[in-house]
Formats: C-alpha cells, structure tokens, sequence
C-alpha cells in the first residue's frame, strides 16, 4: 500500500480520538473541529482503506473488529511519535529527573569521578543516584536505569555506546619485587611468579590476555593473593606482593613515579572498552544523553 499523506496520518489520529471517545461530538470538542468535518475524514479513510473501521447510529459510535485492531496499534505508535517528540525537550531546557545508574570501581574512578563536579554543576536538576558495583547484575530486574560495563560484557539485549576508546592492559610489578625474583621475558614466565589474581563479579577468576600482533595467550596465573578490585591490586603491587595485571590507565601515577614498572610491554592488549549500557524503551532517561556525551568528550579524544 502506499505511504500516508500527513492528511491522512491526520484521520488516523482523529480515528482513534473517536474510538477513545466513544463519540463523535467528544472528539470534535477535543480536535477543536466539527462533527461534519470528523464524519468526512472517517468515509474517506475507510474508502481508502477498503475496510470499515466504525458502526455508527444516531446515538453512538463504536468501532468493528478490523477497527479496534487498527485503533490498538495506533495508539501504540501515536504514543511512541509523543515520547519522540517529547524527548526534544532535552534540547531545550536543562533535563530534570532521577537517574539511577550502576557502575564497576573501575568506571567510577576513570569515567565518573572526572567529571562529576561539572554534571552536578551543568544539571542541577538531575538527581543522579550511582551504585557501584563489580557483580554481574540484570540492571532493570534491580531498578537502575543504566549501567557501565566493559563492552564484551554487555548483555546482548541492550543498547551498548562507547565511552572510552580500546583501553590497554599490562603487567606491572615493584621495581623492589623485580630486584629479588627476576623480569619476566616471556607469557610463560609468568607461570613460575608470584601474581596478584582479579577476581571478577560473578566470583571468577580473571585469565590474564596476553597478545604481541602475532600471538595471543590467555593464562590462568599462579599466585597466593587474589583480590576482587582494581584499586586492591595496585597496591598489593606497589607494595611488592607479585605482578598485576591491570588498566594502563590506571596505573599512569604510579609508572610516572616509578614505584610500579611495566613488563611483557611487548605483549600488551588492546582490551574493550567501557561502556554505557540501557534497555531499549520509548522514554527518555533525563540526563543520560549528557552525561554519556560528557564523558565522551573527555575520553574519546585520548590514546588508549
């Protein structure tokens, strides 16, 4: 069948104001139109639909079977065209609302923490309430409204938009552990070290990926200390527990200062990277749009 005209998206809607009311003298009142004209639009939708949508007598008005079926799914569509609309409003006020959001340690610290400040400052109005959390959880079963996650672990059936760019992961030790057990030279070295394990959210532990362009390893890592956030294993590997396996990023202080020393530099890889995470849904989520195009601005134009 062919596109509709505007005109005739325009009977669709006065369609289904007179299914909701039942009326047709209540829906003019609402279209601010006469019945007369209301009567015209409806013959002519119907004649171009082929099928008729409404019995009407003298007295009232309801809509036949093919009608209600129609009426049903226009009034899901109408909606969603509203909800479109309505999200416009972003562009023209500051965003207002409760958003709830729920983050691992390492997305607080490198997305969230940064730009806080200026949000708060930005959207007074937005009323972000943030849980952080490693576990693997179903973020709708438990109320948020969006989350952060590495971008391999996002579940399939949302929508996932970057936040960060590919984000590298190397092995790091204390120049004072590499003094008493040797560097590393090889992945396989590894094997014979004291190494400081991540246990994951869902109570894993984490096999450290190892790739130099040619070859790729994946290790389960002998070591005495496991420990379940990022933070724990710098410092156990400042302090000279073993070799970590971490975030580049997260560790820029401490390379700089010199109190941590990457090795197998040749072997680093480029890992996901965070993302922002949200079920598909008609509403708009106040604030979440500025949020994830402020943390953009403020990462994407980095090196990995």
């Amino acid at each position: 069948m062919p596109a509709f005209t505007r005109g005739e998206l325009a009977d669709l809607n006065v369609f289904v104001t007179i299914c909701r009311r039942q009326s047709f003298r209540e829906a003019a009142t609402e279209l601010g139109v006469t019945t007369s004209a209301l009567s015209h639009a409806m013959r002519n939708l119907e004649a171009r639909l082929g099928v008729k949508l409404l019995n009407r007598t003298s007295r009232s008005v309801s809509p036949t079977a093919a009608g209600s079926a129609l009426a049903k799914e226009l009034e899901a569509g109408l909606e969603q065209i509203a909800t479109a609309i309505g999200a416009l409003d972003r562009y023209r006020a500051s965003p207002a609302g409760r958003l709830r959001l729920n983050v691992p340690r390492d997305a607080a610290r490198l997305l969230l923490d940064p730009i806080l400040p200026r949000f708060v400052a930005s959207y007074p109005d937005i009323e972000l309430d943030v849980t952080v959390d490693d576990r693997m959880l179903d973020i709708v079963a438990e109320g948020f409204d969006a989350g952060m996650r590495y971008g391999d672990t996002v579940p399939g059936d949302m929508i996932a938009t970057p936040l960060t760019p590919a984000l590298k992961w190397i092995v790091v030790a204390s120049p004072a552990y590499l003094a008493r057990h040797g560097r590393p030279k090889a992945p396989q070295d590894l094997m014979s070290h004291n190494c400081i394990r991540m246990r994951l959210g869902d109570n894993t532990l984490y096999k450290w990926e190892l790739g130099n362009g040619t070859s790729s390893v994946e290790l389960d890592v002998p070591g005495a200390l496991s420990i379940n956030e990022s933070d724990g294993v710098i410092a156990a590997a400042v302090g000279g527990l073993g070799l970590g396996y971490v975030l580049e990023r997260n560790v820029s202080a401490q390379l700089a200062n010199g109190t941590l020393e990457a090795v197998l530099t040749d072997w680093a890889v480029d890992g996901p990277p965070l993302s922002m995470y949200y079920p598909s849904r008609r509403q708009t989520l106040p604030g979440l749009r500025h949020l994830i195009d402020m943390i953009r601005s403020e990462h994407m134009g980095r090196a990995a």
